[in-house]
């Protein structure tokens, strides 16, 4: 790890990802939850969660409309993409449509085409920020607490997980409003573990055959065993021990009290993680991207470690997904983004956990469909939800969802929007889905609405 990615995550975690005072968030009646825990054990569910931070165009996943949007849109798509081939499920093939076919016909893969949000359209919300945190705390009441620190604070209240459990959350990607912290500072051991791609491991303590003196003080320098080693140049294990007394008598009450406390465990624990080898997934082997490595990773942790419930990720590694111009390379990012998930459905597969693991793709909205003047596309209000895996208790549906084009008439107001009559819901419904993943009955406590779950559920 670098030493400045280091310090990064250093800063925000130390053993658990340190959130400022601002992400806490109002009450919620943790009395009201309807939570069964026969639900939570019997899908013994653990999730990937993909945030395709900036808005991704939906239009990898559904070109079924080019025709009317070539004819209306301010620029031609086919001069300036040059290909654009139509899967038989409407994929744009060169963006991944052909990975997207394959895990379509295995039953690995249900795309909905018609996430909408009415409540934004009537308010005129397209916003990054705003947008995010709704769909991150899964609530347009955008004071209360993230998504996966609600299914903390329940899970822990029901006793399905305890301070036990062994990094329950994990972010590879530092903070983000999914951990925004409901009531008040939830208890150390519910708050997320960051790692990142590389198990690169913050919590462990360096192999040095001489002990760099001027990271110590005079009185550490003078404790037994200061310059002595374990069998593979690690710390002796006394002296260790005392180093870690010694952090904590000096460590303030709080988060990194709290997080330090579980270093060595955590240590031997990553180290374990880190030696977990992918099998040989032949011609569905991972490509050569950040990315790739970062779900990789994610996968074997989730097979090493089933108490994670829950991991967090971004596409870093392919690019964002804000293309207000010069969209071109949208077309690889998004071949890539598709080839990595395939790897990543064939490793489940060979580990025996596509029935478990599931892995979760959205965004926080969509994009207009108008090729601009600088060709790309400004915000939209329509989005593609990706679900994979996860088949003992997912009915995957295949393509969900028509849509149709809205002429405006108006410069660069050119939209997608669902079919009359076709399957819809607001992305607050993302949020009611991992509720009832997990447990929980009543969801409409959290996010504030009677937003339905998605039928891949029912």
């Amino acid at each position: 790890m670098k030493r400045r990615d280091f310090l990064k995550l250093s800063a925000l975690t130390s053993c658990a990802a340190l959130m400022p005072d601002f992400l806490f968030s109002k009450e919620f009646n943790i009395e009201d939850v309807n939570f069964s825990l026969d639900d939570f054990k019997n899908n013994a569910a653990q999730t990937i969660i993909i945030f395709m931070y900036g808005g991704a165009s939906q239009l990898a996943g559904n070109i079924t409309n080019i025709k009317e949007i070539e004819k209306h849109s301010q620029n031609s798509y086919y001069n300036y993409f040059r290909s654009i081939t139509k899967t038989p499920n409407g994929f744009w093939k060169e963006a991944g449509g052909e990975y997207m076919e394959k895990l379509l016909n295995s039953g690995d893969l249900t795309i909905y085409r018609t996430c909408y949000s009415a409540i934004r359209e009537a308010n005129n919300n397209k916003s990054h920020g705003e947008c995010t945190l709704q769909n991150q705390k899964g609530s347009f009441d955008t004071k209360g607490g993230g998504i996966i620190s609600n299914i903390a604070e329940i899970l822990d209240a029901n006793g399905a997980i305890n301070s036990n459990t062994v990094m329950p959350f994990v972010t590879m990607d530092g903070e983000s409003n999914f951990y925004a912290e409901p009531r008040e500072p939830l208890k150390g051991y519910l708050k997320p573990t960051a790692i990142d791609k590389n198990l690169d491991n913050p919590y462990e303590r360096p192999y040095w055959s001489v002990r760099r003196w001027f990271y110590y003080t005079q009185k550490e320098r003078e404790k037994e065993n200061y310059n002595q080693s374990d069998d593979k140049g690690g710390f002796d294990p006394k002296f260790s021990i005392d180093m870690d007394k010694l952090a904590q008598k000096h460590n303030k009450s709080g988060k990194i009290k709290d997080a330090f406390a579980k270093r060595e465990k955590l240590a031997k624990f990553i180290a374990q993680i880190k030696d977990e080898q992918t099998p040989n997934l032949g011609e569905n082997a991972y490509p050569e991207n950040d990315f790739s490595k970062k779900i990789e990773t994610a996968i074997k942790l989730l097979h090493k470690n089933e108490d994670t419930k829950i991991i967090t990720l971004s596409t870093g590694g392919l690019g964002g997904w804000d293309d207000h111009s010069n969209a071109r390379n949208y077309v690889e990012r998004f071949e890539n983004l598709f080839a990595s998930l395939n790897s990543a459905m064939a490793h489940l597969k060979e580990i025996g956990k596509d029935g478990k693991i599931n892995i979760m793709l959205f965004s926080e909205f969509g994009r207009n469909v108008n090729l601009n003047s600088a060709f790309g596309w400004d915000h939209g209000n329509l989005q593609n939800v990706y679900i994979l895996g996860g088949k003992d208790y997912f009915n995957h549906q295949g393509v969900v969802g028509e849509t149709v084009v809205d002429v405006t008439g108006k410069l660069n107001r050119l939209w997608l929007k669902p079919k009359k009559g076709t399957y819809t819901f607001e992305p607050i419904s993302i949020a009611s889905a991992l509720y009832k993943l997990y447990g929980i009955q009543n969801p409409n406590i959290l996010t504030g609405g009677n937003f339905k779950s998605l039928s891949i559920l029912s």
